[in-house]
């Protein structure tokens, strides 16, 4: 159904294209332009962070991005393009992290916007469970 691949250095504009898009999927506010979200994808790359991209007939369909702890697994960025949703895609590309990435791992980690339904839905429907709510104040 899906074919997932890591990525490398020369993913880096694909996968700043999809960070924005998620953006602005989930009502982020986050400002950063597009040349922005390269160089810190760039960056995040060089450092700890790993991605995989996943594709259904050999198109992008999502992406994951993800560092590793002695703990945990922290899933900083995980997207499905809008046209893909809903096809199970987000779901195998779980499974093939958990079976091929994240063997080792005793749990992962995912932050949601608390006024994204749809994600927190998809969270809890793929096995997870609520663990922390981090508060705000503006000033």
């Amino acid at each position: 159904m899906i074919d997932c691949r890591h990525a490398g250095p020369q993913d880096v504009a694909l996968l700043a294209q999809m960070n924005r898009d998620l953006i602005r999927d989930e009502g982020h506010r986050n400002p950063m332009t597009l040349a922005e979200l390269e160089e810190r994808m760039a960056g995040w790359l060089q450092g700890e962070y790993e991605a995989v991209i996943f594709a259904q007939d050999g198109d992008a369909a999502g992406y994951a991005l993800y560092r590793r702890s002695p703990e945990y697994v922290y899933l900083r960025h995980f997207y499905v393009r809008p046209e893909c949703r809903r096809r199970g895609i987000g779901r195998a590309a779980l499974a093939w992290l958990r079976q091929n990435t994240w063997r080792d791992a005793r749990r992962v980690r995912v932050d949601v916007l608390v006024h994204n339904a749809t994600g927190i839905a998809f969270w809890r429907a793929v096995g997870f469970s609520d663990y922390a709510l981090t508060l705000e104040m503006d000033l």
